[in-house]
């Protein structure tokens, strides 16, 4: 069941792959995107793919402040890096201006005196900004500067890092780092088989675990630490893992998110190939975001745009780095499910159900087996233990004769997909006998079978030889981080199955109404109710009937045309809260209702300080749930599109659901399944089902908004969007926006 999960890609005829926006144009899927493949507001399409082969694989490098000074940290990081070089046959430079040879490899003055250009250049400690910008004369391919020298937190870390960027911006290498430490650098076996992980992160800290991985026999192909970010992100290092035909996975430890649209062109390429991209993400509580994440750049609040977006592109999110190496090993090295179904078999004890109950928590399925496996497992099982899921072998802990057969038959149910199998001995030698039994119905089939190692010592046979000597069973050490792995698995091998880029259906030029809308905005200002309304109008999402007006008479007058019953309300830019000011009132019936109800309106309007539009006479719409569906500003992504309950049910149930422009109706749909109140629409004690379509084009038409005017639209709220009984619809019986 492991093995490679990726086909080969190619780039299309005459396609250029280039640094992260140094060129023009990139291939993805076939796909060359122009320099003009821009979107609608002016952001690129697809993600350029930088040129780091010469990074990781290169034929020489140089260190800059090289030292052999015993007990000196810079002599230590220089004999790692002449290690290294050898080991990957690189020629090494020591650069020192006060020695003639370091640790018995000639030394050269300055970086100016380098024989050759150079493909890596080190810089081991000071400030890198000055060697930084002396490599654009040396050639050099890449900068990797292991201290951040002055960054960190702060108003001098910030501009350290700035100055960092700006320096890679310039013609010349690119920049790893600053910081990050020796991770680029670290040992990379090459006696391991199979699809390899590709480890981002931030210092060398994050990656022991998952490097270590390699001690038991799971393949790693890169590791880059991406340090402060100045130049070289994940963004760039995703798109470009993504393209390694040996990778089968990418696993991230992330202080925060560059440049958000970046990292989603990178996470969309990914998706694309089907290559699982995993993250756990620092700094997304209170507490955890401290002075550490300060330069990753997710500004405080983001939390839930993160989460989405990242669901959106299939970012598979776990929250501790065991889970990072655990599930990124059983995504790089297992095939498609064949079935969703999760079995799970204890040949001993009580354990099957604590396993069973973890996976049912993490919303895997249980199938209950056919009734024929279940009678085939009586054979072996008695009839006081379980056969249905989970099924408990009986047996001692050691196991007996008759697991292979348990395994096989478990198996054979078209239902399971996923077979998980917690075992262990009490003895050195304990274990083997269920071990060997899983190995050998593994090599049998192919649905995903799954080991749980439950002795706390890790150093018994059965454990370091049997089951990790196998390509064929996925071992772990707990049972949850198991489960967290399959429910990834399952989610991954779905979403990429049914995903569609939405950048390939991203709007290129503006839609028909993006003219009418534009001249309605004001700069600076708050749109009146009216204006609000006028705009989406434009975008064709229905309003009610309603008339501005200026004088009692009037009103009367579009009281008749609008029809009674009629609602009133003041149309100003200022007030956010009409109904707590007593500036809305509803259910008027009569002409006399109408213009005394003008006339109160003016007043409170004048006693309040409101400078007024006029006074809306609009048409009464009764019946419905309120939603609200809007337009907010992200600094990291940009415009994004939320949508939840609307009016005062919004208080109840405050709960939201949000996508980053562009996505489609599945994404649409699919923010609707989030909300906690979904089943408001779908009816509820005798109430007729709402019209949810209408609702998905609204979200629709609201992110073309979006995307057209998110440069000039700070803030749109339509709320509340009353949706109507199925096939009538829905309207915007309020809306407030603002412009930037």
């Amino acid at each position: 069941m492991l093995g490679s999960t990726h086909g080969t890609f190619t780039t299309g005829p005459g396609a250029r792959v280039v640094a992260c926006g140094r060129a023009p144009g990139s291939a993805v899927h076939g796909v060359t995107a122009a320099a003009g493949d821009l979107d609608v507001s002016g952001r690129p399409l697809y993600a350029p793919v930088p040129e780091l082969d010469r990074l990781f694989r290169p034929g020489s490098v140089a260190v800059v402040g090289a030292s052999d000074t015993e007990g000196h940290p810079d002599a230590v990081l220089t004999r790692s890096l002449l290690r290294w070089a050898e080991r990957v046959g690189a020629r090494p430079y020591p650069v020192g201006p006060d020695r003639p040879s370091v640790f018995g490899v000639p030394c050269v003055p300055t970086v100016a005196d380098l024989p050759e250009p150079v493909d890596v250049v080190v810089i081991l400690g000071g400030d890198p900004l000055p060697v930084i910008g002396e490599l654009a004369a040396a050639k050099a391919g890449f900068a990797v500067a292991l201290a951040s020298g002055s960054t960190g937190p702060g108003e001098a870390g910030a501009a350290a890092r700035s100055g960092s960027a700006a320096a890679a911006g310039r013609p010349g290498p690119r920049l790893l780092g600053p910081g990050g430490g020796l991770g680029v650098f670290a040992e990379i076996r090459d006696d391991l088989d199979g699809p390899a992980i590709a480890l981002i992160t931030r210092t060398a800290l994050q990656g022991r675990s998952v490097h270590a991985l390699q001690e038991l026999g799971v393949r790693l192909s890169h590791w880059a630490c991406t340090g402060d970010g100045a130049d070289l992100g994940a963004a760039d290092l995703i798109a470009y893992f993504t393209e390694r035909p040996e990778v089968g996975a990418i696993a991230c430890y992330l202080e925060g998110i560059e440049d958000g649209r970046s990292f989603l062109l990178a996470a969309d390429r990914a998706a694309r190939r089907g290559v699982p991209v995993v993250a756990v993400r620092a700094g997304h509580t209170a507490t955890g975001a401290g002075p550490a994440t300060a330069p990753a750049g997710v500004p405080a609040g983001a939390d839930q745009v993160v989460d989405a977006a990242m669901r959106q592109y299939g970012v598979v999110q776990v929250t501790a780095l065991d889970q990072l190496g655990d599930t990124a090993a059983l995504l790089a090295r297992a095939r498609g499910p064949v079935a969703e179904g999760v079995a799970v078999y204890a040949p001993a004890g009580g354990t099957g159900a604590h396993v069973a109950d973890l996976a049912a928590a993490a919303g895997l399925a249980l199938p209950a087996l056919a009734r024929s496996r279940q009678d085939e497992l009586r054979r072996w099982i008695p009839g006081h233990l379980g056969v249905a899921n989970p099924v408990d072998g009986g047996a001692g802990p050691d196991g007996d004769r008759h697991h292979r057969r348990i395994i096989d038959t478990i198996l054979a149910d078209p239902a399971v997909g996923v077979l998980i199998c917690p075992v262990g001995g009490l003895s050195p030698a304990g274990g083997e006998g269920p071990a060997r039994d899983l190995v050998a119905a593994a090599r049998n089939t192919d649905k995903l079978v799954c080991a749980v190692w439950e002795s706390p010592l890790g150093t018994e046979p059965a454990y370091r030889e049997t089951l990790l000597g196998s390509s064929r069973v996925a071992t772990f050490r707990t049972a949850g981080n198991c489960v967290t792995a399959v429910r990834a698995y399952l989610d991954h091998h779905r979403f990429t199955a049914a995903y569609r880029s939405p950048f390939d259906e991203a709007p290129r030029t503006p839609s028909p109404s993006y003219r009418k809308a534009r001249a309605l905005l004001r700069p600076g200002h708050r749109l009146s109710e009216h204006a609000a309304k006028q705009l989406l109008r434009a975008y064709g999402i229905r309003v009610p009937r309603e008339q501005l007006v200026t004088s009692a008479a009037a009103a009367v007058r579009a009281a008749g045309l609008v029809g009674y019953p009629v609602v009133m309300k003041v149309s100003a830019p200022q007030p956010a809260h009409k109904t707590e000011l007593g500036l809305v009132k509803v259910g008027l019936t009569s002409a006399g209702q109408v213009r005394d109800t003008y006339r109160e309106l003016i007043e409170i309007a004048r006693y309040e300080g409101i400078g007024l539009e006029g006074v809306l006479v609009c048409q009464m719409v009764e019946r419905g749930v309120e939603t609200a569906v809007g337009v907010r500003h992200d600094p990291l992504f940009g415009p994004t599109v939320t949508v939840g309950l609307g009016g005062a049910l919004a208080e109840v149930l405050p709960d939201t659901a949000v996508r980053v422009p562009p996505f489609g109706e599945e994404q649409a749909r699919a923010m609707l399944g989030e909300l906690p109140a979904r089943t408001l629409l779908d009816g509820v004690r005798g109430a007729r089902p709402k019209d949810v379509d209408a609702l998905v084009e609204v979200v629709l038409r609201v992110q073309r908004m979006a995307l057209e005017l998110g440069g000039e639209l700070a803030e749109l709220a339509i709320d509340p969007l009353m949706v109507l009984e199925r096939g009538q619809g829905t309207m915007a019986l309020d809306a407030l926006a603002v412009c930037r």
